[in-house]
């Protein structure tokens, strides 16, 4: 089996691991990375249960090879929360219940923050767009819609959730920036 040396970026901590050639993104995640928010539906990219942002895109993680995300930064459910907060996305879930079973939320919270980032304010017909490429078995996508425009209503795709996993400076709520670290604890900015 031939193996493939990678340097991928998740949820702003990057690291270097040696990979089978043929190790799909969403099991590198899951078992190499031990992020297992990712779920594993259909593994034919059919359900969209493995779906994560790849260098600002959403992708489904099954249908994308661990050697093809090599210098890429890839962006999974758990890396949304900031400081312990949920992004507005996933409160949005919450406030509007949802989920049922919950086994297609993690994809479905990742598509609705693909679709806020790329449109804030989306009407019924964009939210149902948006999502359509996740199947949601339980919940018939009504509360999944309201929750998404929750969410719209109420802070959009939580682009600071984003930039804080992607370890950038974010704002403070005093107005001045705040360097989250590599590890997301606050450190004061320098400024030369």
């Amino acid at each position: 089996m031939s193996h493939h040396r990678v340097r991928i970026s998740v949820n702003g901590s990057t690291t270097e691991d040696e990979v089978e050639a043929r190790l799909l993104l969403v099991h590198y995640l899951r078992d190499v990375r031990g992020l297992t928010g990712t779920h594993v539906g259909c593994d034919t990219s059919n359900c969209g249960a493995c779906t994560v942002m790849l260098d600002g895109r959403t992708v489904k993680a099954c249908s994308v090879l661990t050697v093809a995300a090599d210098g890429c930064e890839v962006l999974t459910v758990e890396g949304l929360t900031a400081d312990g907060e949920l992004s507005p996305v996933q409160e949005g879930f919450r406030q509007c219940h949802g989920l049922q079973c919950g086994y297609c939320t993690p994809g479905m919270v990742m598509a609705a923050t693909g679709l806020l980032l790329d449109e804030p304010d989306p009407d019924e017909t964009a939210i149902r767009h948006g999502i359509e490429g996740n199947l949601c078995r339980c919940t018939g996508y009504a509360m999944i819609v309201d929750s998404v425009r929750w969410a719209a209503e109420h802070g959009g795709a939580g682009e600071a959730a984003v930039r804080h996993a992607r370890g950038e400076t974010l704002p403070s709520p005093g107005g001045r920036p705040v360097d989250t670290g590599a590890h997301g604890e606050p450190q004061p900015v320098v400024t030369p």
